[in-house]
């Protein structure tokens, strides 16, 4: 499994980029954010998803890890593809995007090609479920291990529901605090998801 490139850019189309390796080339299929910093001649790293089926070997190139840990959780949702994954990574910044998903603003969605109104519907619907579950577990687990009051558990649990987004552990706990300090008290899981994000927004 290929999962960074780091490498020579030797070509780039409408659509992907070739980036030579040890003497090796590689298409990587990337957004036009990624292929519009790119040049020919100049150095890349990338991280990458490498999509292999039986009929088909691809890769999916994306400048952070964020975007790639997102792009692989959009693929989780019924009917969303590669294709179509890439092109909602590559509309906006990652934050952007999943602060759309928890508002519930389906026209941040639709306004990408190959996302209508069915399919903006559904990735909210499924990916609010997986941040909403992730930070239930967290709150549960928390409370089992150190009998800790729901209020105490709330920043592992936004913590959990970052992370189920994609980001890492350290980004995740930072951006909780933050989140959690910026909510007023009271504040719902998602309030306080929707605050964090806001804060990766600024960086």
């Amino acid at each position: 499994m290929i999962v960074t490139l780091t490498g020579t850019v030797s070509a780039i189309s409408a659509d992907a980029l070739v980036l030579e390796v040890g003497g090796v080339g590689y298409r990587v299929f990337a957004g036009p954010r990624t292929l519009g910093q790119a040049r020919v001649g100049a150095h890349q790293h990338l991280h990458t998803h490498h999509l292999v089926r039986e009929d088909l070997q691809a890769l999916y190139g994306f400048r952070s890890a964020e975007e790639l840990a997102f792009f692989e959780l959009l693929m989780t949702v019924t009917g969303v593809g590669p294709k179509v994954a890439l092109a909602i990574v590559s509309s906006r910044a990652v934050p952007d995007l999943q602060l759309a998903i928890l508002q519930g603003d389906e026209a941040v969605l639709t306004a990408v090609s190959g996302v209508g109104k069915r399919l903006g519907a559904r990735i909210i619907l499924e990916l609010k479920e997986k941040v909403a579950a992730a930070g239930l577990a967290a709150g549960v687990a928390a409370a089992a291990e150190t009998g800790a009051t729901p209020a105490a558990t709330t920043q592992s649990e936004v913590v959990a529901a970052l992370e189920a987004l994609g980001y890492g552990s350290q980004e995740a706990r930072e951006a909780a605090r933050d989140g959690v300090l910026a909510s007023p008290p009271g504040a719902s899981l998602e309030e306080r998801v929707k605050a964090a994000l806001r804060t990766l927004r600024r960086e």
